[in-house]
């Protein structure tokens, strides 16, 4: 069986939620299945020497008007959020938490996270607000508030995610979205496209 894509994302990234939206079904088109892998851009930018997009001067305005432009675009639900560029931190821990034993629910409430701050324009920064999210989204499933309040707080977690973003960096991803297929990297959500192609070709 095909190895499954690496989907690399950032909770604050309008782009990384747009990709969120497409990336397994244009997957599964293929007969691949995707790994979800948030990190922290911030981390990334330490070792790059940027800064968040919203912080340039221009390039700023521009993501702005663009995200917008793509909301329109795709028909995807969007509200610029007032706490741009949120802090991921918590909503990550609470995904890797679930990943390995859980996948389809890490992968559900990725998705409830990305809707909540781009799709309603809440602050997904703080760790009361991913747990409440998750409580609401998954309680049906067993995962109520204090559970996840008390993941996002375990050291073992915790170092999880400081792996998950080293790890990433090692294997040269930089920005968010960012894909990797059978080794080849794929930079941004304007990729996926050319991700579609790859598959379908074999490459290039």
């Amino acid at each position: 069986m095909p190895d499954p894509i690496d989907f690399y994302f950032d909770f604050a990234s309008p782009y990384g939620y747009f990709a969120s939206l497409r990336i397994d079904e244009l997957a599964a088109k293929h007969g691949r299945t995707v790994t979800w892998r948030p990190v922290l851009l911030g981390a990334i930018f330490k070792v790059t020497g940027m800064k968040p997009n919203l912080e340039q001067p221009l390039r700023g305005e521009y993501l702005t008007h663009d995200v917008g432009r793509i909301a329109r675009l795709t028909g995807a639900p969007f509200t610029f959020p007032d706490s741009s560029p949120a802090n991921g931190v918590a909503a990550s821990r609470a995904f890797y938490w679930l990943r390995d034993e859980h996948p389809e629910q890490a992968k559900l409430l990725a998705h409830a996270l990305f809707h909540a701050h781009f799709g309603e324009g809440q602050d997904i920064g703080p760790a009361d607000t991913v747990a409440e999210i998750a409580a609401q989204t998954l309680g049906g499933l067993g995962i109520d508030h204090a559970a996840v309040s008390a993941a996002i707080q375990d050291p073992v977690v915790k170092d999880r995610l400081r792996t998950e973003v080293e790890d990433a960096v090692e294997r040269g991803v930089f920005g968010s979205p960012f894909f990797i297929v059978d080794g080849e990297p794929f930079w941004g959500w304007d990729r996926l496209d050319m991700v579609d192609r790859w598959l379908a070709t074999g490459g290039w």
